[in-house]
């Protein structure tokens, strides 16, 4: 995979009162995506109203490429939402730490949920399935 193929995520949290901007921009996100208009954005989440894996707050999740990240950066911090974005290596942990950019407020991940390095599941659902 080119570099600017590369696979990235980001976790975009909510809170309880933040909930309606979340599910607007999920909304805006997959509308733009359907219509051709953000190419490198591969697919969007459902909210998860609790934790899932190492995220402690109720979260969507994107997937897009690395072409897309100035781009989707911008719409991230434009919004509001604090959100954790990552590549997708073989390292699980890399990705959630040294690897990751944080927009917003940094959250305190569980990071013994996730895969060791050189098994990161992740990789092989990018572009196809939520958490």
């Amino acid at each position: 995979m080119s570099d600017a193929h590369a696979p990235y995520h980001a976790h975009i949290y909510y809170e309880a009162a933040s909930r309606p901007l979340a599910e607007t921009m999920r909304c805006v996100l997959s509308h733009r995506m359907a219509a051709g208009e953000l190419a490198p954005l591969r697919f969007v989440g459902s909210l998860r109203d609790g934790k899932a894996g190492p995220h402690p707050l109720p979260q969507f999740e994107i997937h897009f490429t690395a072409e897309g990240l100035a781009v989707i950066r911008e719409i991230i911090r434009a919004s509001g939402l604090t959100a954790l974005i990552h590549p997708l290596t073989d390292d699980d942990l890399a990705d959630h730490t040294r690897l990751a950019e944080w927009i917003g407020t940094p959250l305190a991940l569980a990071l013994d949920t996730l895969d060791p390095p050189g098994r990161n599941k992740g990789v092989a659902r990018f572009g196809l399935s939520d958490f």
